[in-house]
């Protein structure tokens, strides 16, 4: 039926966010494999212990996976590990757990948050530094882990390097080192490494490993990388309600993308269409990129007619305002992102 007041028109969500994207074809058949025989719950089935052999591989071998329901339930489950309940974890004040997790690391995980400013939205070792001020002082919750976001919201990639000076600043205080790997596959992509090269190399302790963003469903996972610095976290995980009963549905997906390389083709296509869509973009009169674009979103300033005609037909996110007074857009790309979608979006910028 027509769009009418009471109906508006549905705009175009492709590029809303990479979560707007389907399941990938390889896992829906990993689904269905699994799906055949009856299998022992919570964990005791073949396929998790199947995973749990690719996750030494990739991570270790004293690495230890927990799959859960989300990303917010991974990073809940995996700082509660690493902190005591006077604990508190520092962060970007520009950090998914900071922002968009609705306070469950506060509410839910009873910690505190200790957020820093930061221009790329990437914590340094100084940003660690200047919060040890507080430790010892008992009217003040204690600093003792770090919290990183690979890549960041700001689509910024922390190289190993990076990650392995903020970890050597953390563990010389005794703090944790915690990344949140929503996007992990994509950064791992853009920097063309491993997955272990920044994390367990660099010296991060437990990762919040990323599966639905980059074609999973409803499938993430806790990875304890050094049970020294993090533990509890199997009770934890039940009484943070993100224990499956039927787990290998779970595990199935994160070992069809993790043990096989469909992380990396899945992430590569996503980054190289956000790079596409960026680069076109920008050819249009009045466009520029307001940063450069890392991984699979970028983030064009454009005119305000153009931001316009964009948000007329496409669900985009306005993500700042540029110093000269022009709107810069969050546009997402995902595994599932055509030439085609890019076109289209592309040409209604340009007839702006």
């Amino acid at each position: 039926m027509p769009a009418t007041e009471t109906q508006p028109r549905l705009l175009d969500a492709s590029f809303a966010s990479d979560n707007v994207a389907g399941v990938a074809p390889e896992i829906l058949q990993a689904l269905t494999r699994v799906n055949a025989d009856a299998a022992l719950p919570y964990g005791a089935d073949p396929v998790t212990a199947q995973l749990r052999e690719v996750i030494k591989e990739t991570f270790g071998e004293r690495a230890e996976i927990l799959p859960v329901f989300n990303g917010t339930g991974a990073n809940v489950v995996a700082l509660q590990g690493l902190l005591p309940r006077w604990g508190a974890a520092i962060c970007s004040a520009q950090a998914h757990v900071n922002n968009d997790e609705g306070a469950a690391p506060e509410r839910l995980g009873a910690l505190k948050l200790l957020p820093r400013p930061t221009a790329a939205g990437k914590l340094t070792p100084s940003d660690v530094h200047a919060e040890l001020k507080a430790l010892g002082f008992v009217h003040a919750a204690q600093p003792l882990a770090v919290t990183l976001t690979q890549s960041t919201e700001l689509g910024t990639v922390y190289t190993a390097e990076e990650i392995a000076e903020v970890a050597e600043a953390a563990h010389a205080h005794g703090l944790g080192v915690h990344l949140d790997g929503a996007r992990i596959s994509n950064a791992a992509a853009a920097l063309g490494c491993s997955l272990g090269e920044f994390t367990t190399a660099a010296g991060v302790d437990v990762l919040s490993l990323g599966g639905t963003k980059n074609g999973a469903m409803a499938a993430e996972a806790v990875v304890v990388i050094n049970p020294d610095r993090v533990a509890g976290t199997d009770f934890i995980q039940k009484f943070s309600m993100q224990l499956a009963s039927k787990q290998r549905f779970v595990s199935a997906q994160l070992l069809e993308l993790f043990g096989t390389d469909l992380w990396r083709r899945n992430a590569t296509h996503a980054n190289a269409a956000a790079a596409k869509l960026g680069r076109t973009l920008a050819e249009i009169p009045g466009v520029t990129l307001s940063r450069p674009t890392e991984v699979n979103a970028t983030f064009p300033e454009v005119p305000t007619k153009i931001a316009e005609a964009i948000r007329d037909r496409y669900l985009v996110h306005v993500w700042d305002t540029a110093a000269g007074g022009n709107p810069v857009l969050r546009i997402m790309c995902s595994f599932q992102t055509t030439d085609a979608q890019i076109e289209a979006l592309v040409e209604c910028a340009r007839r702006a």
